[in-house]
C-alpha cells in the first residue's frame, strides 16, 4: 500500500540551506552598514545641511531607539505577512529611507533615517525566527555567521564611503548602499519564494504553550541581559574614541583608529561562540563571554596602557555577547510564533535601554569629571547580562532535563 512520505530537507521543493544562509548573510550586511556609513561623511554632512555634532548624532541614535520602541509593530508586520514576505516590504523600505534620507535637507534626513529604523527593526527580528524555523540544526553557527557580517557591513560602509563621497559627494555615498539592499531583496526573494517544508510530527510546540511571552521568566531573562549588554557596547562604542583621547593623550584621528579594534575583534566573538555552546554548556559559555566583557572597562580602569589588550578581549566579548544570547532566544522558543514573539520582546525592551547608554555614560562622565565612574557603568550592565544570561541558560538546561 502506497502512504504518503512526510517532506524532509532533500525534498525538491525544499530551500537550499546553502541559498538561504547566503540570503541571511547579505541581509546581514545592509543591516548596520546604511546607518554607520553617516559616521564616515560627518564634516560634509554638517556643512551642507548647516547643523551641529548633536543632530548629526540624531542618524545614528534614533534609529537604535526604533530598535526598541518599533519592535512591536515590527512583530505584527510579521505576524500578518510571514518573515519572508515580512522582510521584503522591510528591505523595500530600507531602500526608501536610503534614498530619502540624500534627498533634500534636514527633515528629508531625519524621515530617512527612521524609515532606515523601522526597515532594520523588523529585519532584526526576523532573522533569529527564520534561523530557528528552518536552520535550527546549525542555530549556533549561523547565528554567529550573521552576527560576524553585520560588524564585516559596518567596516565596509566605514571603508568605502569615504571614497565615494570624495568622487561623488555625500549624498550619492550615501545612496549608493541602495544597490546592495537590491540585491539581497533579490536574493531574499529567490530563497524564500519556494512553499516551506512543515515540520515533522512531533516537533511543534506542545500543548498548551503559554501565548504570551510577558508571562515567562526567560523572556524576561532575556530581554534583561540583552539591555546589559545593549547599553555595554552603545555606550563604550560612543564614549571609547574620547576615553583614549584623555588617559592616554592619543589625537583624534588615533584615537578613532584604536578604537575600531573593538569593532573588529568582534569576529572572533562572533564565530567562538558557537564552538563554546557545541562543545560545551550555554552557562559556561555565558560566564567566559562575561568574563572578557568585563576586561574592557576594569582594564581601562586599572592598566589603560594595555588598551589595545582590552579591545580585543572585550570587543570578542561583545560580539560573541549578542551570538549567545539570539542562540539562548532560539533554544527556548517552543515554535515559530513564540521565536518571533521572544525576538520583539528581547530586542524591543533590549534596544529601548541601549539607546540611554551614551547619553548615560555623557552623563556620568560630565559629573564626575573622570572615567571611573563611567566605566564602572558599563561594569554594571556587564553584571546584569551575566546575572540574567546565566539564569535563563540554567533554567533551559533544568527544563530539558524534565
Amino acid at each position: 500500500m502506497n502512504t504518503v512520505r512526510p517532506a524532509t530537507p532533500t525534498d525538491a521543493r525544499a530551500v537550499p540551506a546553502a541559498l538561504l544562509i547566503a540570503a541571511i548573510l547579505l541581509l546581514a550586511l545592509n543591516l548596520r552598514g546604511p546607518l554607520v556609513a553617516v559616521s564616515a561623511v560627518v564634516d560634509p554632512i554638517r556643512a551642507d545641511l548647516g547643523i551641529d555634532a548633536a543632530t548629526v548624532g540624531l542618524f545614528t541614535s534614533l534609529p537604535v531607539l526604533c530598535f526598541g520602541l518599533a519592535a512591536p509593530l515590527a512583530s505584527a508586520l510579521l505576524a500578518r505577512t510571514g518573515t519572508g514576505r515580512g522582510v521584503l516590504v522591510a528591505l523595500a523600505v530600507l531602500l526608501v529611507g536610503i534614498v530619502v534620507r540624500s534627498l533634500g535637507g534636514l527633515p528629508a534626513a531625519i524621515a530617512g533615517t527612521l524609515l532606515l529604523g523601522l526597515a532594520i527593526t523588523t529585519a532584526n527580528i526576523a532573522v533569529p525566527v527564520v534561523i530557528g524555523r528552518d536552520l535550527r540544526g546549525h542555530a549556533s553557527a549561523i547565528l554567529g555567521a550573521y552576527t560576524a557580517t553585520l560588524n564585516v557591513g559596518s567596516m565596509l560602509s566605514l571603508t568605502l564611503t569615504v571614497p565615494i563621497a570624495a568622487a561623488t559627494g555625500w549624498r550619492a555615498a550615501l545612496a549608493s548602499w541602495g544597490v546592495l539592499v537590491v540585491v539581497a531583496a533579490a536574493l531574499w526573494w529567490h530563497a524564500t519564494r519556494r512553499p516551506r517544508i512543515e515540520p515533522a510530527a512531533g516537533t511543534t510546540a506542545p500543548a498548551g504553550a503559554p501565548a504570551s511571552s510577558w508571562r515567562q521568566p526567560a523572556a524576561w531573562g532575556l530581554t534583561a541581559a540583552f539591555a546589559g549588554q545593549s547599553f555595554a557596547y552603545y555606550g563604550v562604542t560612543a564614549w571609547l574614541p574620547q576615553l583614549l583621547r584623555d588617559e592616554l593623550g592619543m589625537p583624534a584621528a588615533g584615537a578613532g583608529a584604536a578604537s575600531s579594534v573593538f569593532q573588529i575583534a568582534a569576529l572572533g566573538g562572533a564565530f567562538g561562540v558557537p564552538v563554546l555552546l557545541r562543545y560545551g554548556r550555554a552557562r559556561t559559555t555565558v560566564l567566559v563571554v562575561c568574563a572578557a566583557w568585563v576586561t574592557l572597562p576594569l582594564g581601562l580602569l586599572l592598566a589603560p596602557h594595555l588598551w589595545a589588550l582590552w579591545c580585543v578581549l572585550g570587543g570578542a566579548a561583545q560580539g560573541g555577547g549578542l551570538t549567545v544570547i539570539f542562540s539562548l532566544v532560539v533554544r527556548v522558543a517552543r515554535d515559530e510564533a513564540e521565536n518571533r514573539r521572544f525576538s520583539a520582546l528581547v530586542q524591543g525592551g533590549g534596544y529601548t535601554v541601549a539607546a540611554a547608554g551614551p547619553p548615560v555614560i555623557g552623563a556620568v562622565h560630565a559629573a564626575t569629571g573622570g572615567w571611573t565612574a563611567p566605566l564602572l557603568v558599563v561594569v554594571a550592565a556587564i553584571a546584569l547580562l551575566a546575572t540574567a544570561a546565566t539564569a535563563v541558560a540554567v533554567g533551559q538546561r533544568a527544563s530539558r532535563a524534565a
